[in-house]
């Protein structure tokens, strides 16, 4: 432990920063390469990361590769970390970050960037990649952010698009080839990693000039990496369970949803391989409660049989089984005895079939009815309902509707509940149009819009005794300016974060005036990045090729204008672009059968 006990008793929640974790792998001393493993938040949310485990569990089991992880200190700890002149340091050894060979950065959401050069800089180590030569660690980032690298190419030596269980130990062999006496060739192994699949380096490939980067992904999963002896957090975690990702990918093609569409084709792992892992993660590491984890859980085709599999599990190890949201037409009977009666939480998106209809989410009024009625005749008494507003074609009868299910689901609580109040949280979030989504070119909603009509919920709800939650619409506008940015972000993200402008995404800590006087002083436009993007425009990250191609998100939100659906292709192959050899592993691809209105190249 790197940090002495007087400031760990003057800061709050101390057992951030000791680490000694339960499952912590011992120390390798020979290890030739020291991996730091970061990500740009607090303890508690990063330690819930499933990627996180997968990462940090697949290069632990090198012999030849010591991970360690490094989280950001909340300000508290900064400050006493600046007082007494302490770098910020690994959890596992107390080894500063900057004496690590690789320090990897996973980038869930655009509002952690300032956050990674706050980290960086509590770490001494060099903002920019110009800055730093060959004696500091090598900065590479993953995560969901890097299918836009643009506005952090400035500071990132290598981004990592994809799937990382593969690439992260292709890097790792690269990095020990290159460092055979310790010190590596910085220039040798970037020009090299950059060849790999799913990675970039913009040193030898700025802006993509030079080649199309294509995502890399897990054939399947069922003999890949899956960790079984997950680190037992020293505090309660965001999410304090075992996880099971049932699957990756999704098929039904919601147009605002860009993990739907970066993360195809679907691979699924099998209801025995499951049950066997969930029982090897509940006995070593004593989780009360155990959660299926998916984009749409209840897609997965073995799901009856793997619960099944799970309650016996759930018996012997007295275990509670979590379901995660649910489509709203995807609730059964044999969920519902699934765990404890607390809360189910549904997705409806839009309030009226015709919005639903726009957005490709193809569930109707008499699914969700269908749904809230076996849920309450279950037990249940408490929903979570999330909504989209400020989404393309929208209207106030749209809005209207969200109120109009609040009050449907009252109702027929009171014809089938089984007693007691029921409970509903509503929570609306503000569309933000995101890269390789149909709607990847729309504007994004203007503020005034936005907040009238989240005054409108809030009135309308509250006289229903409904729990409203809406999204602050400033994040909202940040997240898709740097969402959609370009390389021009940089000096804004670097000009913020010397105002002191890092966890954007805490309520607390949300800076907006300092971030707009951070645009101001740069002579940078949010407008530039939330207005509408023309057809022929070229986008900043064109040179990533995430397996749909461009035609058939263009054809998608053509399809969304005119109100009309696509059906999950599940039931058919549409071309999409993962029948590609390069992306060969759709399932769909040995029986392609294209629409007439949506074949592509």
């Amino acid at each position: 432990m790197s940090i002495p006990k007087k400031i760990l008793l003057e800061v709050e929640k101390p057992a951030r920063y000791t680490g000694g974790e339960y499952h912590t792998p011992p120390d390798k001393a020979d290890a030739k390469l020291r991996f730091a493993l970061c990500m740009p938040d607090v303890y508690e949310v990063a330690m819930s990361n499933l990627g996180i485990r997968i990462l940090y569990g697949i290069l632990n089991e090198r012999a030849d590769t010591a991970c360690e992880r490094c989280f950001a200190p909340w300000p508290d700890m900064a400050a006493k970390l600046r007082e007494n002149n302490l770098p910020l340091a690994s959890l596992e050894t107390g080894r500063p970050l900057k004496d690590f060979g690789i320090v990897g950065f996973s980038l869930q959401y655009e509002l952690s960037y300032s956050t990674m050069l706050y980290m960086l800089d509590l770490a001494r180590i060099p903002r920019r990649r110009s800055g730093r030569g060959d004696g500091a660690p090598i900065i590479i980032a993953g995560g969901p952010c890097t299918v836009n690298s643009a506005p952090l190419e400035d500071f990132i030596d290598l981004f990592c698009v994809g799937d990382g269980e593969e690439v992260i130990s292709q890097l790792a062999d690269l990095y020990i080839k290159h460092a055979p006496r310790g010190k590596v060739n910085k220039k040798a192994f970037l020009q090299e990693a950059s060849s790999l699949r799913g990675v970039y380096a913009p040193e030898f490939n700025p802006s993509g000039q030079n080649h199309t980067v294509k995502r890399a992904y897990v054939e399947g999963l069922t003999a890949a990496y899956y960790p079984v002896k997950f680190l037992v957090p020293n505090i309660e975690a965001v999410h304090d369970r075992a996880v099971l990702e049932l699957f990756r990918g999704c098929t039904r093609g919601c147009r605002f949803c860009q993990a739907g569409m970066a993360n195809r084709p679907v691979r699924e792992r099998p209801p025995e391989k499951l049950a066997e892992l969930a029982e090897k993660i509940v006995a070593c590491c004593g989780y009360e409660e155990l959660s299926l984890s998916s984009l749409s859980t209840g897609d997965y085709p073995h799901l009856n049989e793997l619960i099944k599999e799970l309650k016996k599990i759930k018996e012997k190890y007295n275990v509670n089984l979590s379901l995660p949201s649910l489509r709203a037409d995807s609730f059964e009977a044999e969920f519902a005895d699934s765990g404890r009666k607390s809360s189910l939480t549904f997705a409806p998106e839009a309030g009226t079939q015709r919005l639903r209809d726009v957005v490709n989410k193809n569930i109707t009024g008499a699914d969700i009815e269908r749904s809230a009625v076996s849920a309450f005749s279950a037990g249940y008494s408490s929903v979570k309902l999330y909504f989209i507003i400020g989404l393309p074609t929208e209207t106030d009868d749209d809005i209207q509707g969200i109120v109009d299910i609040a009050c449907k689901l009252r109702r027929l609580y009171k014809e089938h509940g089984k007693g007691g109040q029921l409970r509903i949280s509503l929570s609306t979030s503000v569309l933000v149009p995101k890269p390789f989504t149909p709607f990847q070119r729309v504007a994004q909603a203007h503020r005034e819009i936005i907040e009238a009509r989240q005054e409108y919920l809030k009135t309308r709800l509250k006289k229903l005794g409904v729990n409203y939650s809406y999204h602050d619409y400033k994040a909202s506008v940040l997240e898709c300016v740097f969402s959609r940015g370009d390389a021009r972000l940089a000096e804004v993200i670097e000009k913020a974060a010397d105002y002191g402008c890092f966890f954007d995404g805490w309520t607390e800590q949300f800076k907006y005036g300092l971030w707009l006087k951070a645009f101001e002083d740069c002579g940078v436009n949010i407008s530039d990045y939330t207005r509408e993007f023309s057809k022929t425009e070229k986008l900043p990250w064109d040179f990533i090729d995430i397996g749909v191609s461009k035609a058939y998100l263009e054809k998608e939100y053509a399809a969304a204008l005119k109100g009309e659906t696509t059906p999950d292709c599940r039931e058919g192959c549409l071309g999409c672009g993962l029948h590609r050899k390069d992306f060969g592993g759709c399932e769909n691809r040995l029986n392609i059968q294209y629409s007439k209105n949506y074949v592509t190249t």
